[in-house]
């Protein structure tokens, strides 16, 4: 471990800003972390996992810390249940596949998100009708005042949609560093009927799907529709789904004959917002070195040396013209810094 200087951070995030640390380390073990952050020398941290949920807009003036905690092991299981922790700094999408490769099931809707484990808790990650509170058993977090680690059980974090304790009264003041994970064994409960998938399936000739083969079409779906991020720049979805009254949604009809809808609740529906910023007439929108994505309206990108005040401004540009058109307001999913 070893405390370097002026770094660029081009390969942190996978928008591929080039901002830089004023100090950069990065920690492979718990008691490294907990030294780290007893440093007084710096005052200013950046905790920064995978990179793959954050839009960096200017140089970080203090000390960036990765997280790079590594190792998996299966923790408990029975007949019917395994109980799996992973690290921090285990890439998610690879954890997935030795999930898969393991036959445990319950994290293959969320094949080839892009980030670390140490995340996922954080945002509630979810694709095609998953999401992590549905397998999450807990975590462990460090205190990043105090350093002594704490366990949140599914029931502390107060998962909601892209969302949890630790984006709200626990923003800032815990690092999780590892993820424990309830998956199946045997009958394992599969989800086709969301998105595309049942149609990805029957395009490769698939009638009794296995958990390998969900992860497949789901793979196959992301690849057509989203760029690789070691190609060309981008944290995948940007904006949340907005959530809106029936109400609204009804008289929004009237005008948008086709605008789809997905039931929260008796009083609202979630509204794509990829169909919003598709309807407004961003998708596959550039701006010289930036954009809307030809394929995803949801995922803006760098195409080679964009700035993130530009990728930002973009944000706010779509989220003006969605207020406008729509009077619906949609949230940035990604971390502005």
């Amino acid at each position: 471990m070893q405390i370097q200087q002026n770094i660029s951070l081009k390969p942190f995030n996978t928008f591929g800003i080039d901002v830089s640390a004023n100090y950069f380390v990065s920690v492979s073990t718990i008691e490294e972390l907990k030294y780290i952050l007893s440093l007084k020398a710096y005052p200013n941290k950046l905790i920064l996992g995978g990179g793959s949920n954050i839009l960096l807009t200017k140089n970080f003036e203090g000390l960036v810390i990765h997280i790079n905690l590594k190792g998996i092991e299966i923790v408990s299981e029975d007949s019917d249940f395994v109980f799996v922790k992973a690290n921090a700094g285990e890439n998610w999408h690879e954890f997935v596949l030795w999930c898969i490769n393991n036959d445990f099931g319950g994290v293959e809707n969320l094949s080839l998100i892009p980030g670390n484990v140490g995340t996922t808790p954080i945002q509630n990650i979810g694709a095609y009708g998953v999401e992590i509170k549905d397998t999450f058993e807990s975590c462990d977090a460090i205190s990043i005042e105090k350093h002594a680690i704490k366990t949140f059980k599914k029931q502390d974090c107060h998962f909601d949609y892209r969302n949890s304790i630790f984006k709200n009264e626990a923003k800032g003041k815990y690092i999780v560093t590892s993820v424990t994970f309830k998956l199946t064994k045997q009958n394992h409960k599969l989800h086709i009927n969301y998105g595309t998938i049942a149609s990805e399936l029957d395009a490769m000739h698939i009638k009794n799907p296995t958990i390998q083969d969900i992860s497949k079409a789901v793979i196959s779906i992301r690849e057509s529709k989203l760029p690789n991020p070691k190609i060309i720049g981008n944290s995948g979805s940007f904006f949340k789904n907005p959530v809106v009254p029936i109400m609204h949604y009804n008289k929004l009809l009237q005008n948008f004959e086709d605008m789809p809808s997905y039931p929260v609740s008796n009083t609202e529906v979630k509204i794509p917002a990829g169909w919003l910023i598709e309807k407004a007439g961003f998708k596959g929108k550039r701006f010289g070195n930036y954009g809307v994505h030809k394929n995803q309206a949801l995922v803006l990108v760098n195409y080679g040396n964009a700035k993130g005040l530009d990728i930002l401004n973009l944000s706010i540009l779509i989220q003006e013209t969605i207020k406008r058109l729509f009077d619906i307001y949609i949230e940035a999913e990604v971390n502005i810094l």
